[in-house]
C-alpha cells in the first residue's frame, strides 16, 4: 500500500514516483512519469493506470494497492517538497519486504546491503553459491555479512548440481562460444540465479539483486534466469541505478554506513572461478596486443616448466558423460576437480581470446580450463567412432546455437530444452574410452574404444573384403561428380 500527500492544495502537483528501476519494462504495476498534473482527479486517472485502487478524498490522501510493490512519492508544489514513504521503514526509491543477494562479500557486494536497506527499506538475505570458486573465498562470509547489514546468509553447495546439470549437458552438445570459450562463466549463472530464486521462496523474499555491472553479460543471465523461474519477482541491479562510480566511491560509501571495507588485496584483474574454469579479464589483457603475465595464471603452470615425461589418462564415457578416470568411477564433480589438478600440472587448457559479448561491445579474456579441456577432447574423440558423417554434421551446426543460448543466458529457454533432448538422444550410443596423452600444454589422442563403434577394421583395411568391392568405386565416382562432368561439358561446348 502506498501513500501519497500533498503539501498544500496548488493549481499545479508535480508528481515523480520511483520504483526499482528493472521492473518498470515488465510489471504494469509500477508508475514512472514527471509532469505536472492540473488536478487530483488526473492524479487519482494516473495513479488507476497500476491496476490497484486510487481512492481521492478532501483531504488529498491517495492510496494505492498494486500488488505488493511498493512506491515512494514526491509531490512538490510552490510552497516546497516533501517525500513520503510508501509504507512504514520504507526506502529512498521505494519499499521492498525482503531481498536475497548475491554475495561474495567482496567490496561491491558488501556495501549493496546497506544500500538495499538504505533505498528500499528492505532486509537483506545474502546468498552464497558454492561452485567450486575455493574455500578461501567462503572464509568468514557469515561475520562480513552480518556486519553489513544482512540479517542472514544461506550458503549452498551447487558443486555437483553445476557440474551434472549444467556443464555435462553443455560438454554432451559439443558446445563452444566463437571457436573457443567453454561456457564457464556462462554455465555457472544460470544454476546461481536458480538457487537464488530457490532461497527467495525459502525465506519469503519479494525481491532478488546482483552486483552485476551494466555493461556486462552476466546481468542478462542472472535476469533471464529470474523471469523464468519466477516472474512475480523484483529484481534490483544497483549498478544500474546508484551513484557510486567506482572503488574509492564504494570505500566511501561503506565507511559511511560503518560498513567494515574487505581488507583483501585488490587483484590488478577481474577474476571468477569456479569448478570449470578461471576467467582473467582487465589491466593490461585490455589491449589485446599485450602478452598475458605468467604470474597472472592460478589454475595452471606453464607449459615449458611442465613435467618432461608426458602423463597418459583414460576417460570412461556413458552416453556422452564422463563417468570415470583411469578405470575408476568419480562423481561428477570429483572427477573434474581430480582433471583439474592433473591437467594444471600439464599447462592444459589456456586460452586467449577476444569475444564478442551479448551487449554489443568486444571484450578480450584469458581462461584456463584444463580438466574441461581434457574431458572436451575425449567426448570429442569418441564421437568419432559412434556417430556417422550426416549426425555430426547436424549435431555440430546445432552445438553453435547451443552455445550462442548458453552464452546468452538463455539456460531456461524451451529452444535450448528441446537441442538437449536431440544431444541426449543422437549420443545414446557415444559410451567407450578414450586415452589421451599430456605434455606440456597439448593434447594428444592415443586411443579410443567403444562397443558401439562404426568403424570396422574389416572394412578399412587396405586388404581386400568381402563387404566393399573395391571395383564399385567407379560408379560411384561417376554418379558422384557427374555435375561436375556436365557443366565442364557446358564451359567446352559439348
Amino acid at each position: 500500500m502506498a501513500q501519497f500527500k500533498a503539501i498544500s492544495l496548488s493549481s499545479s502537483i508535480q508528481l515523480a514516483c520511483y520504483g526499482p528501476k528493472r521492473n518498470t519494462l515488465l510489471h504494469s504495476d509500477n508508475l514512472i512519469c514527471s509532469r505536472k498534473l492540473s488536478t487530483f482527479h488526473e492524479l487519482s486517472g494516473k495513479a488507476s493506470s497500476l491496476h490497484g485502487n486510487a481512492i481521492v478524498s478532501n483531504n488529498v490522501c491517495i492510496t494505492l494497492t498494486p500488488k505488493n510493490q511498493g512506491i515512494q512519492a514526491v509531490l512538490s508544489s510552490n510552497s516546497g517538497t516533501d517525500v513520503s514513504t510508501v509504507t512504514k521503514g520504507g526506502g529512498l526509491r521505494g519499499k521492498l519486504n525482503k531481498v536475497v543477494l548475491a554475495y561474495s562479500g567482496g567490496l561491491d557486494t558488501s556495501v549493496i546491503v546497506p544500500w538495499l536497506r538504505e533505498n528500499y527499506g528492505c532486509e537483506v538475505v545474502c546468498f552464497t553459491a558454492d561452485v567450486g570458486q575455493g574455500i578461501k573465498e567462503l572464509d568468514g562470509l557469515e561475520a562480513k555479512a552480518k556486519a553489513s547489514g544482512a540479517c542472514q546468509l544461506v550458503v549452498k553447495d551447487l558443486k555437483e548440481e553445476f557440474v551434472k546439470d549444467y556443464i555435462f549437458p553443455c560438454l554432451r552438445a559439443g558446445a563452444v562460444y566463437e571457436r573457443k570459450y567453454l561456457l564457464g562463466t556462462s554455465m555457472a549463472r544460470p544454476v546461481i540465479a536458480k538457487a537464488m530464486v530457490d532461497v527467495a521462496r525459502e525465506v519469503g523474499a519479494d525481491a532478488v539483486s546482483h552486483g552485476c555491472t551494466g555493461k556486462g553479460n552476466d546481468q542478462v543471465r542472472f535476469e533471464l534466469t529470474f523471469f523464468a523461474l519466477n516472474p512475480e519477482l523484483n529484481v534490483v541491479a544497483p549498478w544500474r541505478e546508484w551513484d557510486i562510480t567506482g572503488r574509492e566511491d564504494a570505500i566511501e560509501y561503506a565507511k559511511k554506513h560503518n560498513v567494515p571495507v574487505p581488507v583483501t588485496k585488490k587483484s590488478i584483474y577481474s577474476r571468477d572461478r569456479n569448478l570449470w574454469h578461471l576467467s582473467h579479464e582487465g589491466d593490461i589483457l585490455e589491449d589485446p596486443a599485450n602478452e598475458p603475465k605468467e604470474d597472472m595464471y592460478m589454475m595452471s603452470v606453464d607449459p615449458k616448466d611442465a613435467p618432461d615425461e608426458p602423463q597418459y589418462v583414460k576417460i570412461g564415457i556413458e552416453s556422452g558423460i564422463p563417468v570415470s578416470l583411469d578405470g575408476k568411477t568419480y562423481s561428477p564433480a570429483e572427477l573434474l576437480a581430480t582433471l583439474n589438478e592433473i591437467g594444471g600440472k600439464h599447462g592444459i587448457g589456456r586460452i586467449d581470446m577476444v569475444e564478442n559479448r551479448l551487449v554489443g561491445m568486444k571484450s578480450r579474456g584469458v581462461y584456463e580450463t584444463p580438466g574441461g579441456t581434457i574431458l572436451f577432447n575425449a567426448v570429442r574423440e569418441l564421437e568419432s567412432l559412434t556417430l556417422d558423417r550426416e549426425t555430426i554434421q547436424v549435431k555440430d551446426s546445432l552445438a553453435l546455437k547451443y552455445a550462442e543460448l548458453v552464452y546468452a543466458g538463455r539456460w531456461f529457454d524451451p529452444l535450448r530444452e528441446s537441442m538437449d533432448a536431440f544431444m541426449e538422444k543422437i549420443t545414446e550410443t557415444t559410451t567407450g574410452s578414450v586415452t589421451l596423452k599430456l605434455y606440456k600444454g597439448s593434447i594428444s589422442v592415443t586411443g579410443r574404444t567403444s562397443a558401439y563403434s562404426l568403424y570396422r577394421e574389416d572394412i578399412s583395411s587396405f586388404e581386400s573384403g568381402d563387404i566393399y568391392n573395391q571395383a564399385d568405386a567407379a560408379g560411384f565416382i561417376r554418379l558422384y561428380g557427374l555435375p561436375m562432368r556436365v557443366r565442364a561439358m557446358l564451359n567446352k561446348g559439348i
